[in-house]
């Protein structure tokens, strides 16, 4: 059985990736709180790739994400030709290091 992002996602909050994420000016802002981590602050615990299999649109990854100052969350971003290019440019310089 494959892992569908919803899936992951619960798995996630489980382990503690409570926070969502949203990409503003060169840096990920906390949904719940409004603050700002510069991605030299961060650090990708695990990623997960979603490929419809009928539908281009459905290709989604799924990041989980931590600060230094404990910050845990998911950021979640479309894949291929439907990605984001300013996500794409934060995330470029957050090294993986999975946990």
């Amino acid at each position: 059985m494959s892992v569908t992002e919803t899936v992951a996602i619960d798995e996630l909050a489980r382990g503690g990736f409570t926070d969502g994420f949203r990409v503003v000016a060169g840096k990920l802002r906390v949904l719940a709180t409004g603050k700002m981590l510069r991605p030299e602050d961060l650090v990708i615990r695990a990623v997960y790739r979603f490929e419809g299999i009928s539908d281009p649109d459905d290709m989604a990854v799924v990041y989980a994400i931590e600060s230094t100052t404990g910050i845990r969350g998911t950021f979640i971003d479309a894949f291929g030709v439907y990605a984001d290019p300013a996500a794409a440019a934060v995330l470029a310089g957050v090294p993986i290091r999975r946990a």
